[in-house]
């Protein structure tokens, strides 16, 4: 682990050698969205293949209405039915967690980075970097006590809580949106033929919109190295949604837009 650590950590640093006679003293955090870019660009075909799955999923719909007529007595049967559907149809419902699994080890690597005092054996010198005027292996918690929030480094994490702000509200109204369309194009009639768990799933669909905001405490809590890739990858993906579900307003798009 020590020597992928420095593996990891010389990368990094060469990424940030080469962008320092344009960002200069911040050249290590430019060197880490650079970073989270090619990572998201590397899972981008996962994400591709979700959308496909979201839509299929979605166009799957009148089918599910009509098994829930069917079987509308029978849960067991119900459930059975539905997922026979996703099979014949080679629809998987995992497909959506995918992109967020595969960007975890990359969000590791930096947080454990950006956290430790040595690697292989040396002092870590990455931590001597910073963005603008905070350190890259520093907390907000480190900004409060070095001149409060409106401080020098304070100043840098009010920026990185704006953006995630942003994004959040955009995703938020959106997700909103489609299922408010969700909602009108749903007969009544269907509303009480749910299989097992839909209940559960429509309660968790209506809380996920607000899970974005809790990108705000992560930012809050790990090391400004580990809240740039946050940052970063939250935007990348918000974009990345925008686009690959432009043409599905409602139904499954929707629920995908809470995704991460």
């Amino acid at each position: 682990m020590s020597a992928f650590m420095s593996l990891f950590a010389d990368l990094v640093g060469s990424i940030a050698d080469l962008l320092q006679p344009v960002f200069h003293g911040s050249a290590m955090a430019a060197a880490i969205v650079l970073f989270t870019a090619c990572v998201r660009l590397l899972v981008h075909p996962l994400s591709r293949a979700s959308a496909r799955g979201q839509k299929a999923r979605a166009k799957l719909s009148p089918q599910i209405a009509e098994l829930r007529k069917k079987h509308a007595k029978n849960p067991e049967k119900l459930q059975k039915a539905v997922l026979e559907l996703h099979r014949k149809e080679k629809v998987s419902p995992l497909s959506g967690c995918l992109p967020s699994l595969f960007q975890l080890p990359a969000f590791f690597l930096l947080y454990h980075l950006f956290s430790s005092t040595s690697i292989g054996g040396e002092a870590n010198a990455l931590l001597d970097h910073k963005l603008f005027a905070a350190p890259l292996g520093g907390r907000w918690a480190d900004a409060l006590g070095d001149g409060g929030v409106f401080g020098a480094q304070g100043l840098v994490y009010l920026g990185l809580f704006a953006i995630v702000a942003a994004v959040a509200t955009f995703n938020f109204l959106r997700t909103k949106k489609q299922m408010a369309a969700s909602a009108a194009t749903t007969p009544a009639g269907d509303a009480g033929q749910q299989m097992p768990g839909m209940g559960a799933m429509a309660a968790m669909t209506k809380v996920m919109p607000l899970m974005s905001f809790m990108t705000l405490f992560t930012v809050a809590f790990v090391p400004l190295a580990a809240a740039l890739y946050v940052v970063t990858s939250t935007t990348w993906s918000a974009v990345e949604r925008a686009v690959l579900y432009r043409d599905m307003p409602y139904g499954a798009g929707a629920l995908a837009a809470t995704a991460g």
